[in-house]
């Protein structure tokens, strides 16, 4: 080999002090198989919300008597209940309740969880700790103690449940988003800001939010999960949707009446619940693994 040949080979070198620019796929990497099912179902359960007539052509409400308890067959796939109403049907019409009460109470409880979390990191010790000793105090109520009050005060109803369950998940936003600016806060790229004359409200929005916000989204997509089940839990005891309106925890009340004559009432708007917040949990563990990623 020449003298040429073995200078143009070690310049083709790549530098290692060149960052390499990487894609958006290359970056995040190929996505596992539970993270693309749990995309789709999540995608499937929100296309319900929006277009339920596009799965079904029945009607959630009215019944029809002589094919009451129904077991689950093709021309009902979930079957019926006592009253002869398509299960399936409801089940459909009901993710709107479930899912825009959770979209609720997960934004309740991220603008204002968030908010404070922001005030108290970046602000001085005196205000940092009078505001986490009153998320403290709603961290010592129970959650389900808590949203029972709070529903006490504004009235049944789905919006009204997810109000509730959007408080009790203040608390944990307020405590991660004040973790995250106090870690980013004493990063050297931001200690950089500050030394070059950057004002305090300008670092705070470019470059503190930014990078301090990918845990608290991942922890919005795990609260998502968690206020479908408290909204389903809620409509259960009875402080949700009043009957016949079609959601998922009224469902499930409803069917334990008859759950040794006909399991599919209960079992089967159940199993939606239980897949609908294992997607969500799923896709906020994969939001967190790659969180780090920039």
């Amino acid at each position: 080999m020449s003298i040429d040949e073995r200078s143009t080979q070690t310049l083709s070198l790549p530098d290692p002090f060149v960052p390499t620019r990487l894609s958006l796929r290359e970056r995040l990497g190929r996505p596992k198989i539970s993270v693309i099912l749990s995309v789709v179902w999540l995608l499937v359960v929100i296309a319900w919300a929006i277009i339920p007539q596009a799965f079904t052509p029945l009607d959630p409400i009215a019944g029809n008597a002589t094919q009451a308890q129904q077991p689950p067959s093709l021309d009902h796939l979930f079957g019926t209940d006592a009253t002869g109403r398509d299960m399936f049907t409801r089940v459909v019409y009901g993710a709107i309740n479930s899912l825009s009460g959770a979209l609720i109470a997960v934004t309740v409880g991220f603008v204002i969880g968030t908010a404070i979390g922001v005030i108290a990191g970046s602000s001085r010790r005196l205000v940092d700790d009078i505001l986490m000793r009153i998320v403290d105090v709603f961290l010592a109520i129970p959650s389900l103690l808590l949203s029972l009050s709070i529903i006490i005060l504004l009235g049944f109803g789905t919006a009204q449940a997810a109000i509730a369950v959007g408080f009790t998940s203040v608390a944990a936003f307020a405590r991660l988003s004040r973790s995250e600016v106090v870690r980013v806060r004493g990063s050297d790229y931001v200690e950089a800001a500050f030394a070059s004359g950057g004002r305090f409200f300008v670092v705070l929005w470019r470059h503190v939010l930014p990078n301090s916000l990918t845990a608290v989204l991942a922890l919005a997509a795990l609260q998502f999960g968690t206020a479908v089940l408290s909204i389903s839990t809620l409509g259960f005891l009875g402080y949700g949707a009043p009957p016949p309106t079609p959601e998922w925890g009224l469902m499930i009340a409803e069917g334990r009446n008859y759950i040794a004559t006909a399991w599919w009432l209960t079992t089967l708007p159940g199993a939606v619940v239980v897949l609908v917040v294992l997607a969500a949990n799923r896709l906020s563990a994969a939001i967190a693994a790659k969180g780090r990623i920039r």
